[in-house]
């Protein structure tokens, strides 16, 4: 089974990875590499600008392409995320979200990060799965790999936010029914989950996106709206959309106990989250200035650094005051 990367076009097996046939000088020879370390060093060595890859048996292979030596490392990077992709090699960590009138940590937000044996960073993990199309299939392995990190560590009545892309949800009655699936294995409560859209690119289907906030709803699971000062996500579209939650964005919370522009847009946003029932919650909180003026602003909820970084384990019952 082959297929292409959608971006450079390098043709990818997604079986058995890190083989290729190397040609110099019209000889061929097989490879077989382990990481993408030992193919740079091994095409390196061979010092031509290009290479043929084949995909097949020592004797039994065709050419593929002709490719530069730079994209030949990145097939092998693609390769590589490939495998931790599809031997599920995550892990959830959590990140505290707390009670801004109590200091009590009011639940976590699970962010997707690969094991110590892959070691692969979150962001290059995302990037080349959106380029190869399995982007689909990691948002569904990271919804699972939250609710089970939920199970072991998330005490019930705390909330687990759950970040999921909705450009991988095509038909949410039926995309959707993994995740809803994954909740009864782990006999988790779905009111201690919370769906929180992601999305970096620009959402233009309001009401697909709005389907699939309903789907989630109607199974008793909460729903947050990110960044929510940035992108698509506007004041103007909490009333289309009627999340149970918003997350305003770090961008108006750093250093807004010095700048009434922020300040502004943080009432604002306050005002429409209160006049429409929505909770409001501050992330990318750094200081404690910051926390003290989101508590005094009345945002009931905040997140960031100040409070901790992303674990594999809850912090405790710690205080923040």
């Amino acid at each position: 089974m082959t297929g292409s990367c959608i971006e450079c076009r390098i043709p990818i097996r997604f079986y058995e990875p890190g083989r290729l046939f190397i040609s110099n000088e019209n000889h061929w020879s097989f490879v077989d590499f382990q990481t993408i370390k030992e193919a740079e060093e091994e095409l390196g060595r061979i010092g031509n600008d290009n290479v043929i890859g084949g995909i097949g048996k020592p004797g039994d292979q065709k050419p593929v392409r002709t490719a530069p030596l730079r994209d030949v490392a990145e097939w092998f990077s693609h390769q590589e995320v490939i495998r931790v992709i599809e031997k599920g090699q995550f892990v959830s960590f959590l990140q505290p979200i707390v009670e801004t009138s109590s200091g009590n940590v009011y639940g976590y937000e699970s962010l997707l990060r690969t094991n110590e044996e892959a070691a692969i960073p979150p962001g290059r993990l995302f990037h080349t799965a959106q380029k190869l199309g399995m982007h689909s299939y990691l948002d569904k392995q990271a919804r699972e790999s939250a609710i089970l990190a939920r199970k072991e560590h998330v005490k019930d009545g705390q909330k687990s936010f759950i970040n999921f892309l909705p450009s991988t949800i095509y038909n949410p009655e039926f995309c959707l029914k993994h995740t809803f699936s994954v909740i009864e294995k782990y006999n988790v409560r779905p009111d201690d989950l919370v769906f929180e859209v992601v999305e970096t690119e620009k959402i233009e289907d309001v009401d697909h996106l709005k389907k699939v906030l309903n789907v989630y709803k109607r199974e008793g699971i909460k729903v947050a709206l990110d960044d929510v000062g940035a992108g698509f996500s506007t004041i103007e579209m909490l009333e289309k959309l009627r999340p149970d939650y918003i997350k305003i964005d770090r961008s108006y919370i750093s250093f807004c106990d010095q700048d009434s522009t922020k300040q502004s847009f943080i009432n604002r946003a306050l005002k429409t989250a209160s006049d429409l029932g929505i909770i409001a919650l501050a992330e990318g909180i750094e200081r404690k200035e910051e926390y003290d003026y989101c508590r005094s602003a009345g945002i009931p909820l905040a997140q960031g650094y100040y409070f901790g970084r992303p674990s594999a384990e809850p912090m405790g019952n710690i205080q923040y005051i």
